[in-house]
């Protein structure tokens, strides 16, 4: 399932567009949104995509750690699990590291 951003509407994996306010869920569902927040923010050196323990062989694929320019679009296309694509995007921070003093 996916949610638009704008009105919080859930739509299937397929849905372009959200049925309630007409928003493009390729740009504004959650997951697009955080993924374009990660991409701009200069903190954010890799994004992982992270799947469920039962994902379907499709989502398993695409499991992993990505260069934010190269990070695949959610949900994945053909995913076969009964309640849809349930990936999400992880940030990767660049950390500085602590050193006590």
């Amino acid at each position: 399932m996916q949610v638009c951003s704008k009105c919080h509407a859930t739509s299937p994996d397929t849905a372009v567009y959200c049925p309630r306010c007409g928003a493009d869920l390729r740009e504004f569902s959650t997951r697009a949104v955080a993924l374009k927040r990660y991409r701009e923010n200069p903190r954010v050196k890799a994004v992982r995509v992270v799947v469920a323990a039962d994902a379907c062989p499709a989502c398993q694929a695409v499991a992993g750690t990505y260069a934010k320019d190269a990070v695949p679009a959610l949900p994945v296309e053909g995913c076969s699990h009964e309640h849809g694509c349930r990936c999400t995007y992880e940030p990767l921070y660049d950390l500085p590291l602590f050193t006590p003093g």
